[in-house]
This record gives structure tokens, sequence and C-alpha cells, in this order.
């Protein structure tokens, strides 16, 4: 975050490819929740993220089985400029302006909120892109 601003990024493969979405990713072997944070932010678009601050925790269960859990960290500063790459391009917007709807569905009950200083624990259901449930709870 920056000035009332967000970077985020489209992401072009994977989960989500074409999507509006934080940086992130997979949690490598030894590795802590907050490092991988920092290491998908350096691969997805060259920043290096600091004064990073946990927020909240995602869970998805999708009908086919795959189940993933997130944890979501704020940066309040940066080194290096963003960069587009092979996996995301990055963008920024305006807190009033975040387009959710092109960002995964679940994206618009805890984001606003979280960027407004709140923390949260959430759990959403999904089949394919379309989610069926939403269990929201802020701190």
């Amino acid at each position: 975050m920056q000035g009332g601003r967000v970077l985020l990024i489209r992401k072009k493969r994977g989960l989500g490819a074409g999507k509006i979405n934080g940086p992130g990713g997979k949690i490598e072997p030894g590795e802590t929740a907050l490092a991988s944070a920092i290491r998908e932010a350096q691969e997805e678009i060259g920043v290096t993220p600091s004064a990073l601050e946990k927020r909240g925790e995602l869970h998805f269960q999708f009908t086919d089985g795959y189940s993933l859990h997130c944890t979501v960290f704020l940066a309040y500063d940066f080194s290096g400029k963003p960069i587009e790459t092979v996996e995301a391009t990055p963008m920024w917007f305006d807190f009033d302006r975040i387009p959710y709807d092109q960002m995964w569905e679940d994206d618009q009950y805890w984001l606003p909120q979280v960027l407004a200083g709140a923390s949260f624990a959430a759990w959403f259901d999904f089949d394919g892109e379309k989610m069926l449930s939403k269990t929201v709870r802020f701190t």
C-alpha cells in the first residue's frame, strides 16, 4: 500500500490466470508464510516488500476437492520498481477504484475492510470460479 493506493497484479498463469489479485503463491519447503510473501513479490513483480503486517487467513474449498489456505499480508513499504514478468503485470489502484468485478468473488468481502485496518479470518466454498458460500469474521 502507498498513499491510498494498493499494488495488485493481473495474474498471467496458473489458478486465477487473467484475474486481478495480490502477489503471492506457494510456500516452499522450510519457508514461512512471511518469507514466501516476500519471495513471491520479488519473483512476480520485482519488488521487495517491507514493513509487512499479517492481516488475515483465507481458507478455500473447491468442489473438486482442491483446497487452499492463504495468509494475507499488507506491506507498507517496498524497494525496487514494479515490473511485468512472465507471471504477472503489476497495477496500482486507488482504494475506491479496485476492480472487484475482475477479481475472485471473495475479495470484495474482505479486502476493503483490510485496507481500512481490519484483520480477519474467512472460509469460502467454490465450484470453479463460482462462490457457493462464505464466512468472514473480522477482528
